[in-house]
């Protein structure tokens, strides 16, 4: 599964900072990955799990693979973008069929870095960002034309479910705040509509207020709680501060972010919100050739998550060995894990757990 965030915000708020820390993390890692470079906008990245250095060295595998995250970064909107006002919205389009979007809002005073609205404002940024992209699906739904002549049953619904919509975005609720059902969605999900897909907000802080922890938080919380998105997931970083360190080594960066009660970067928390917010997990694999990661959705069966592999792998399923990474790390490796019967035969009703470490039956 191809885990996918789009980038979006205002003008100066940290976007383009935060996309050259990505970027030059993307570099440290393009050596182990070869399609770490797709175009000037996307930036890929591994995902941080270090269960994977210790299975490599467990099975001596010749290399590690870990899952990536795709970034796609647009240019900053502003009021108006729906209408086409500014870049932005030259670039929505390219952000239509990620998986989810982070919204990096502002909360630093800097007097040199000019805000768009000459005031730093998180709250109005937040309700700036959320109407363009109302209007910019209201554009698309408003395209949608009334089925007549021969149609289905599904034409018919569907444009039932647009109607639906247009009223509530016309109210000001994102698509993912209306009450559709699984049906509804899945007959809408080739408008690609922006406020239907998960969000979850980045908040660009200063080095003061990153020491401030317990204050900055609050202020995020009550931020949120105001555009009434309380209970929306958050997280806060310096993006000046992570595009410093990137290319810090790995104890030199937990060296630095001491000062700041931090164990890990910003970027790798961003990461892993992402992961949260998709509501994704990690099976391992683990063996001489590699040792590598495979992202899947919680709750998926054993012979969904062997089609991550490779698709015919769904069908061919047989049967998979599974051991839980702590055990198969505790027994050290395969053939101890199976001495020790600390295996499970999994059948194609297994949930798969994160972490799992699997190695699937495939038939002919």
């Amino acid at each position: 599964m191809k885990l996918s965030i789009g980038i979006v915000g205002l003008p100066n708020v940290g976007k383009s900072t935060l996309f050259n820390a990505l970027l030059k993390k993307q570099v440290a890692f393009a050596a182990n990955y070869p399609f770490a470079t797709i175009e000037p906008n996307v930036g890929v990245v591994e995902v941080p799990d270090e269960r994977l250095q210790v299975l490599s060295k467990l099975v001596n595998a010749q290399k590690i693979v870990p899952a990536i995250v795709e970034f796609y970064d647009i240019a900053g909107l502003v009021r108006g973008a729906s209408q086409g006002e500014g870049l932005g919205n030259q670039f929505l389009s390219h952000i239509r069929e990620v998986a989810a979007i982070v919204q990096v809002v502002r909360i630093f005073e800097d007097g040199d870095i000019i805000h768009v609205a000459n005031k730093v404002d998180p709250k109005d940024d937040i309700e700036t960002i959320k109407a363009e992209l109302i209007l910019a699906d209201l554009s698309t739904l408003h395209k949608q034309r009334e089925p007549k002549g021969k149609f289905t049953k599904d034409d018919e619904q569907r444009y039932g479910v647009v109607q639906k919509l247009k009223t509530e975005l016309d109210k000001g609720l994102a698509a993912r705040q209306v009450e559709l059902s699984d049906e509804e969605i899945a007959l809408i999900q080739d408008l690609h509509l922006l406020t239907l897909k998960p969000q979850f907000y980045l908040f660009n802080v200063s080095e003061k207020q990153l020491q401030s922890k317990s204050e900055t938080e609050v202020k995020i919380r009550e931020v949120l709680t105001t555009v009434g998105d309380g209970n929306a997931l958050a997280l806060y970083l310096c993006a000046k501060l992570e595009n410093e360190i990137v290319a810090f080594s790995e104890d030199e960066q937990k060296e630095y972010l001491q000062q700041y009660d931090l164990t890990e970067t910003g970027l790798n928390r961003l990461i892993k919100t992402a992961y949260a917010t998709l509501g994704l997990i990690s099976y391992l694999t683990a063996g001489e050739i590699e040792v590598r990661a495979w992202t899947i959705k919680k709750g998926e069966l054993a012979p969904e998550a062997a089609g991550a592999i490779h698709t015919d792998f769904i069908k061919k399923f047989i049967k998979a060995d599974i051991v839980p990474y702590k055990l198969f790390v505790d027994a050290g490796g395969w053939v101890k894990s199976r001495e020790q019967g600390k295996v499970t035969m999994a059948g194609r009703d297994y949930e798969m757990q994160d972490g799992d470490v699997a190695d699937f039956k495939i038939g002919a």
